[in-house]
């Protein structure tokens, strides 16, 4: 990818559309008025809250992030989504329960004017959830076309400059990619005969990127992941990322499994369960959505650990996950992991750890960071994958042929790098020798 010789200043409205308003998509937007009014701090995002480093340790640049690159401001965001319950924003945060009501009071009037769009929705792909705000077509092609419409009505009603769409919705049914997604003639086909490896994330996704629009995926869905998608990405020159918010357990995964790694320590086993309670962990109590959910949460270590590369330390370790619906606990879930390493001489060792955790208050900030990364990328023309934003994924996507970076410290640094490679700064290698010469 070509360095950009000019990145357009971020003039105007930045719409941000939003599949699925939910739990995590509602305490994001409440979240972003909050902190515009003064009334909070966006903790947990990298844009609004980090530096990046510039040049020597010795020369003290380490401006903002958001001061060292044209960010989109946070009072330029606006608001906009689809969902299959016809509640407002307000009215969906005050079900989700992640916000006290002190919190949702002061945002009620801002939440309660955005109402969603009807959805694309298909039963065979998320099978425990319905509901009444869903689109009608004849076919797949003419639900997406709908979303296209949606998102232009979009950008003339709400005067918006330029649009990000962030999948927030639910976790769909697992699928391999097939023939059908291979191109974007056979796509385009497949929607018109109702195939049924196309799912609802799909026509979003392909609306988007055929609108000119960046699409990040919060969810494990194949959605942009498939080459059709890919190649229009870069037909038009449309910046795409994901997959899978990386919140909780899976974080700490990609923090600790790489501090084994370093230090050469073995891994003979890896139990994780979660229990959660909201509307996700519903949907993930089909098993379609599930097996969707795991193969994603169960790639992590065998990338980081590269047991190929290790078989004496990696080569025999087990690797469990299990998700379970438990309602008490609302969005507040728990994740719970037993780790089995051994050291020296192969004495064994164990971790536990048990990470009570607010999912959409994790979730909230990656996805301000998304969207404004992702605007960010698109005014400086670098369309299709943005591999560099796998910091926020647990399932990051790669160019074919490469494998994916899991370790968040080695993702840290890719992100920061190509801050520092957009804007002509040296990049940071950390080898230090210099200072000793």
């Amino acid at each position: 990818m070509e360095k950009p010789s000019k990145i357009a200043p971020a003039k105007g409205k930045l719409g941000v559309l939003l599949p699925g308003m939910g739990a995590v998509s509602t305490t994001f937007m409440a979240g972003v008025e909050l902190v515009r009014k003064g009334k909070s701090q966006p903790v947990g995002s990298l844009t609004q809250m980090g530096t990046i480093r510039l040049g020597k340790r010795t020369e003290g640049r380490s401006p903002l992030i958001h001061k060292f690159v044209p960010l989109a401001e946070l009072k330029d965001l606006t608001f906009g989504g689809w969902d299959i319950f016809k509640d407002n924003a307000y009215q969906s945060a005050a079900n989700a329960g992640v916000l006290n009501p002190q919190d949702l009071e002061k945002v009620k009037p801002f939440l309660s004017t955005i109402k969603p769009m009807k959805a694309a929705f298909d039963h065979d792909f998320v099978k425990l959830i319905d509901g009444p705000n869903i689109k009608k077509g004849k076919n797949k092609y003419e639900l997406a076309v709908q979303i296209k419409e949606d998102m232009e009505n979009f950008r003339k009603t709400s005067r918006v400059s330029r649009m990000v769409t962030c999948w927030c919705g639910s976790t769909e049914s697992f699928v391999k990619p097939e023939e059908v997604h291979s191109t974007p003639e056979k796509f385009v086909e497949a929607m018109k005969t109702n195939h049924p490896a196309i799912a609802p994330s799909m026509l979003y996704a392909w609306a988007s990127v055929t609108s000119g629009v960046p699409y990040a995926n919060g969810s494990p869905n194949l959605s942009v992941d498939i080459p059709a998608i890919q190649q229009l990405a870069h037909n038009h020159t449309v910046a795409i990322c994901g997959k899978d918010f990386k919140t909780g357990q899976t974080l700490l995964k990609t923090v600790l499994a790489p501090a084994f790694k370093a230090r050469m320590l073995g891994l003979d086993g890896w139990f994780s369960t979660n229990i959660l309670g909201n509307r996700d962990g519903e949907v993930l109590e089909d098993p379609g959505s599930l097996k969707t959910k795991e193969e994603s949460k169960l790639s992590v270590l065998e990338y980081i650990l590269q047991p190929q590369l290790y078989p004496q330390l990696y080569g025999k370790m087990h690797h469990k996950v299990r998700i379970n619906y438990y309602p008490p606990r609302g969005d507040n879930k728990e994740g719970w992991d037993n780790i089995d390493i051994f050291g020296w001489l192969g004495y064994p060792m164990q971790i536990k750890v048990d990470f009570l955790c607010r999912d959409s208050i994790l979730a909230a900030p990656i996805v301000l960071d998304l969207v404004l990364f992702l605007d960010l990328a698109q005014r400086a023309g670098m369309r299709g994958i943005q591999e560099w934003l796998s910091f926020y994924f647990k399932s990051p996507m790669t160019a074919p042929g490469l494998y994916p970076e899991h370790d968040l410290f080695i993702q840290s640094m890719k992100l920061k790098n190509t801050l520092r490679w957009m804007k002509g700064e040296d990049l940071i290698t950390h080898l230090g020798q210099e200072y000793y010469d």
